[in-house]
């Protein structure tokens, strides 16, 4: 698609509508080492972008550079074209993601390039001139707009399309909330900082649509380590926003580093308790907004963990309980999906989150769940990360052991064992319960299950 409108007005007639909701074409986008850019330089390096996209197939964009993968996920969508997200960057996972998507690109940028032969390297987009500004944006189709693969930490991975009004209506609900915790007035923009990459669908909805749909700006690095969130922190102004995950800001707390004044914390794809809330909101001085959401369903739900159990839905958004899990609708979804998380309906909107389908344990009678059980492995002392999950049953036998992987340096596996053995019923100790250096994380912090399962077969 190659029509044009002018930037915040819709084309109802065509199906799309312009690719920045902005009038003001000096508007601070994005942060990049430093240096503010403006949405005019966004969308003429958008522009610049159109070009050097192959073929006429979908992209698979890996681009580490938040503000690259950024306009060329709209330089993709400008042509009409979705972009595909696959699970991780092992190199199986993009060629199943290819097979599936015949003629599909892969698009990199200098962090990239080096994970296949067949990856399109695209520049750095270091600047583009303001006179620009006038021209028309390019309208992207309110079809689909990318296809993002689940995680696998409980199995294959699995294709969900978004649209992009879909996204624009999840966006603005977003935006709706950050808003509101940052007591941000009408004109000013807050300006944002992301632990996740972009290709998660957390990271795809704050850090590249906020931006798009709302009054943010986002630095384009994805930093790690403590030092390297503050440094990236120091480069943006105030108000500034960490987007970020549970383990992130374990190891912040963990870490003596200061990070620069944040007005507010959002945290996702990993259960946060409340204890740690309540630790990161006073270290770092800002209220912690927890959003609560799937790949499958984007965003539908926050809380303030440190003083909140039950989560608020997002307007337009219903569940309603199911045996085995909870049907979501909601005004951004094209029809209900269906979730493993087991919930209680409350009123005004409000749900109290139960636990998981797959998470739920019984045995001789008596239930658990492995999220809890986590959660009392990780409040032991010296322990900085650790999970519980179940192992395949054994050939013959249908009963599914527990086991469990902790990172605690100066302690023993016995004597958590011990301590653990007061805090839980023993029938669900696990054994093995295996101390390890690091647990195997992927890029946003979740579990796969297959490399925990090959995790606990090393030892």
């Amino acid at each position: 698609m190659s029509a044009v409108i002018e930037p915040g007005k819709r084309d109802d007639r065509s199906g799309a509508f312009a690719l920045l909701e902005s009038e003001d074409p000096g508007r601070v986008f994005a942060w990049r080492e430093g240096r503010p850019v403006s949405v005019a330089e966004f969308l003429a390096d958008v522009r610049q972008l159109r070009p050097l996209l192959p073929g006429a197939g979908s992209a698979i964009n890996l681009c580490d550079d938040r503000y690259v993968f950024t306009a060329a996920l709209c330089a993709a969508a400008s042509l009409g074209r979705a972009t595909l997200l696959p699970s991780s960057r092992a190199r199986q996972a993009i060629a199943d993601v290819q097979s599936a998507h015949a003629g599909a690109c892969v698009l990199g940028d200098s962090a990239t390039c080096e994970i296949g032969e067949h990856v399109v390297r695209l520049p750095r987009l270091d600047g583009s001139p303001a006179r620009h500004a006038a021209e028309p944006c390019a309208v992207v189709p309110t079809d689909i707009a990318v296809i993002g693969f689940t995680s696998g930490s409980t199995g294959l991975p699995k294709p969900n399309a978004k649209t992009w009004e879909g996204f624009r209506i999840g966006s603005r609900l977003n935006s709706h909330v950050l808003c509101a915790a940052l007591a941000l007035e009408p004109g000013n923009i807050a300006h944002v900082v992301a632990t996740v990459p972009a290709q998660h669908m957390y990271g795809m909805e704050l850090s590249v649509l906020l931006p798009l749909f709302g009054p943010f700006a986002v630095h384009s690095g994805r930093p790690f380590f403590p030092a390297d969130i503050a440094r990236a922190l120091e480069q943006i102004p105030a108000p500034r926003v960490l987007v970020t995950t549970p383990v992130h800001l374990r190891a912040i707390l963990h870490d003596a580093v200061e990070l620069p004044p944040l007005a507010a914390i959002v945290s996702a794809t990993a259960p946060l308790s409340a204890d740690l809330a309540a630790q990161a909101e006073a270290r770092l001085g800002a209220p912690l907004i927890e959003m609560f959401g799937s790949t499958e369903t984007c965003v539908i739900a926050q809380r303030r963990t440190a003083r909140d159990s039950d989560w608020t839905l997002h307007e337009g958004v219903s569940l309603q309980s199911q045996p085995d899990g909870t049907l979501v609708n909601a005004r951004h979804l094209h029809q209900a999906v269906s979730l493993q998380d087991i919930v209680e309906v409350l009123p005004e909107g409000r749900f109290r989150l139960c636990g998981r389908n797959a998470d739920l344990l019984e045995i001789a009678g008596k239930r658990a769940s492995l999220g809890d059980l986590t959660r009392r492995l990780l409040a032991l002392d010296g322990v900085r990360d650790a999970v519980v999950f179940q192992l395949e049953a054994e050939s013959g036998s249908p009963i599914q052991r527990i086991a469990a992987l902790a990172v605690a340096p100066g302690r023993s596996e016995r004597s958590l064992l011990a301590e653990l053995r007061h805090a839980i019923d023993p029938l669900f100790l696990p054994r093995p319960l295996r101390l390890v250096d690091a647990l195997p994380r992927n890029e946003t912090g979740k579990l796969p299950r297959a490399a925990l399962l090959a995790a606990v077969k090393n030892f």
